[in-house]
Parts: C-alpha cells; structure tokens; sequence
C-alpha cells in the first residue's frame, strides 16, 4: 500500500508539471522505504518508464504530443542514459545525494520560471537547426536521467519551449513520450548494475499509472500555478537537506592524515 501510495503522489505531480515524477519518489524512497541511494534511482527510472507510457496515451488522447519531436529527443538519449546510470552508480553514495540535492534546487528554479519561459523564448521553429535543437537536448537530458533517476522533463520541456517554439502541453506530452525509450535504457543499465528493488514495482507501477492519468487530465483543465510554487518550495526543501549530507570522515580525510592514521596503527 505505501508502494502504491509513493507511486500514485509521484505520477499525479508528473503528469501535472509534466515531470517523470522521481524528484518526488526518490526521495520517499529512500526516507521511507528505507533504500539505498543508489537504489532509489534505479528504481525509480524502472517506474518512470510508466509513466512515459501513461502520460503519453493521457496527453496524445487530446492531441498534445508531437511524434516527430519526442523521436528526435529520444534517438540521442537512448545512447547517453546508459552512461549516466554507470556515472551514478560509480559515485559515492555521499557524492550522488548531494549531486541530487542540486538537482532538485536547479528543478525547483525552473518550475518558478515556468510561466515565464515561454516571453523570454527565442525559438528555432523550422529547419535542421530545430533538428540539432532537440538532438542535442536528447544528449544532455538521457546521461541526466541514467544519473539522477529521473525522467527528463525538467530539461526537455523548458528547451523545446525556449529554443523550439513549441507550446507547454505540447512539449510536456512530447517529453512523456521520448522518456519511453530513453528511461528504458537507463533502468536496464541500473537493473544490470543491481541498482533495481523488483519487488516495490508491483505497487509502484499501478499508482504511477492512475496518478499519472488523473495529473495528465487536470494539466489540461486546471491551472497549476499553486500547486508548482507549493511542489518547488518542497523540493527545494527537500534539495537543501540533501546537499546537507555529511560528508563521511575517510572521504574528508587528506592522503598526509590518512598516511599518518596508517602509520600510528
């Protein structure tokens, strides 16, 4: 029932934002269930497949998904997600929650300036310099996702609304979809790394699926201003308390002490 419920919150604020939602599940994650850093992450973007699959069918439902764009995001993504999932997995675990907490702060900054993106945009709408746009947005935000165990949305929505002119439900359903193949990629590389707990899916997947349906639904009838102001000062609660991780002492040590700790033993 906690699964489900960590899964059904995750999916809801995901499809509302237009987020994967693991800003939200990976923190529950690991305070609540009691998992691994490393863990967390992997886990996480198992799940956030799903919520690609759900967020996608809901937004493309009332045509808000542009194939051609979420195709070109997804074909460079697919490449770098694994390597970021080896980056992350190849981090401390001290390292990786402080690299989160900044995560969650650079998230909480951009949903901020969410309604603003769309005055400041200098958008390239046609061409192959449009094609590059997303291509290289795809690089960036694919090793993000293997890394942070998230979906990709913070980055891929703010840069196809700025750079490639496209609207916000359009670029949220658009996103949802390049997350499918990109996050699968990431989850199998976490999987083989032994970074996935299976056993939490089961709740996992089937609340990500509703919330997901019923944060997609409300994006296009409500408006989520409130609620993005009251996601972003939790989050960047939440970041602050992960950069506030202590560092553990051996790591902190210089290589002169630790010679010297070595040599009185």
């Amino acid at each position: 029932m906690i699964n489900l419920l960590i899964g059904l919150v995750a999916g809801m604020f995901g499809g509302l934002v237009g987020l994967g939602g693991g800003v939200i599940m990976i923190p529950l994650m690991v305070g609540v269930l009691k998992l691994t850093q490393h863990q967390a992450h992997g886990t996480s973007l198992v799940a956030l497949v799903f919520t690609g699959i759900a967020g996608a069918i809901t937004y493309s439902m009332k045509g808000s998904v542009d194939i051609v764009a979420s195709a070109l995001l997804a074909v460079t993504a697919i490449f770098t997600a694994r390597f970021g999932a080896h980056f992350a997995h190849a981090l401390p675990e001290w390292k990786l929650k402080k690299s989160f907490g900044g995560f969650l702060i650079f998230v909480s900054i951009l949903l901020l300036l969410k309604p603003y993106l769309a005055q400041v945009a200098h958008p390239v709408t046609a061409g192959w310099a449009k094609v590059v746009v997303l291509m290289m947005t795809g690089v960036f935000t694919g090793f993000l996702s293997g890394m942070m165990g998230v979906g990709g949305g913070t980055i891929m929505v703010p840069a196809m609304i700025l750079m490639a002119g496209m609207g916000q439900h359009v670029a949220q359903g658009s996103s949802l979809l390049a997350m499918i193949p990109a996050g699968a990629v990431g989850a199998h590389a976490h999987w083989k790394l032994g970074n996935v707990v299976t056993k939490l899916l089961l709740g996992l997947i089937p609340g990500i699926f509703i919330g997901t349906y019923v944060g997609g639904s409300l994006a296009l009838i409500l408006s989520e201003a409130v609620l993005r102001v009251i996601f972003a000062a939790v989050l960047i609660w939440t970041g602050v308390h992960y950069l506030r991780t202590p560092i553990p002492k051996v790591a902190s040590a210089t290589p002169c002490a630790t010679r010297e700790t070595q040599q009185i033993n």
